[in-house]
């Protein structure tokens, strides 16, 4: 039995971390079934409006959601919709950090947003 694809989103910026979700340019995505990634790609954020990042992101299919500050209302719209947060993750390369994720090593910590 396959496992079900994971598209996790991990605001991005320069390859590293960016450290403030609702205010991200863009966000690397990472899709993998097992505990390899797949395939990687970029999504443009649209501009900053509260409550919809959200939307956007579970419109592009996305079931996990890395970050480092994030407040507390996207974090309970994101679970609303069924997409797992990881929040209070240090900066670091954002695709050493979805594999982590992936192989059950990335634990979140403080959230350092907030709002």
């Amino acid at each position: 039995m396959n496992k079900p694809m994971k598209r996790i989103a991990i605001p991005e910026e320069d390859g590293m971390l960016f450290e403030h979700f609702g205010h991200t340019r863009q966000f690397a995505v990472y899709s993998a079934s097992t505990d390899l990634i797949e395939s990687e790609e970029v999504l443009v954020a649209p501009p900053h409006e509260p409550g919809r990042l959200p939307l956007f992101l579970s419109e592009q299919g996305i079931t996990d959601v890395i970050a480092g500050g994030i407040g507390d209302r996207a974090i309970a719209l994101l679970q609303s919709i069924d997409i797992q947060v990881t929040a209070g993750v240090a900066v670091r390369p954002v695709r050493e950090l979805a594999q982590d994720y992936l192989h059950g090593d990335l634990a979140g910590g403080r959230n350092r947003c907030d709002h």
